[in-house]
């Protein structure tokens, strides 16, 4: 068996442990008024493109609380108060960035993949916030973390240096027909 078929062996019977997992919970996928759905449909929408803001990251306009039963049964990034904002769909493509409480009203942004039955299929850290003791560390580099999502759903995600006022790393992801993020292009400029 080839390392392929081992994986979506491995994706098939996760799935259908979160599908029991919620039906657990009286969560019928199948059912018309699944709350998944229901809640997907309730977020905002953030047009593409988008790029990274301080706006965005740090007052989170438009994003919609997460009832933390859908946090629950979909596993999601973050302590209790998550917060969720949907993207255009094209392509087959299902996508929502979550912004996940990580200390003191402070978040990061992952960009979630869904299926059909609104189930994360892939995550992708668009920013994540400083630790203080990265911040503490004498001579450390000061880096600020961009993303930009195309409308042809590219993500770029550069780590930009203060010090050197130059991009340090460049990566590049796009989504397959299985809705997984694909590294494209990966480079460090020194």
């Amino acid at each position: 068996m080839s390392a392929e078929e081992m994986q979506h062996k491995l994706d098939s019977i996760q799935k259908i442990e979160a599908a029991e997992r919620l039906a657990a919970q009286g969560i019928n996928l199948a059912d018309a008024d699944n709350p998944l759905k229901q809640f997907y449909d309730s977020l905002n929408l953030l047009p593409l493109p988008i790029t990274y803001s301080d706006e965005l990251v740090r007052y989170l306009p438009d994003f919609k609380p997460v009832p933390q039963d859908i946090a629950k049964a979909l596993e999601l990034e973050g302590n209790n108060k998550q917060k969720a904002i949907s993207l255009s769909e094209s392509l087959g493509a299902r996508l929502m960035i979550l912004a996940a409480d990580e200390e003191d009203d402070r978040y990061s942004l992952w960009l979630y993949s869904l299926d059909n039955d609104y189930m994360p299929v892939d995550k992708l850290c668009l920013y994540a916030i400083d630790e203080e003791a990265d911040l503490d560390d004498f001579g450390a580099e000061d880096i600020l973390q961009y993303f930009t999502i195309t409308s042809d759903y590219e993500i770029h995600l550069m780590d930009y240096s203060k010090d050197a006022h130059k991009t340090r790393t460049e990566e590049v992801f796009t989504l397959d027909a299985q809705r997984n993020f694909q590294l494209q292009k990966s480079e460090e400029l020194d």
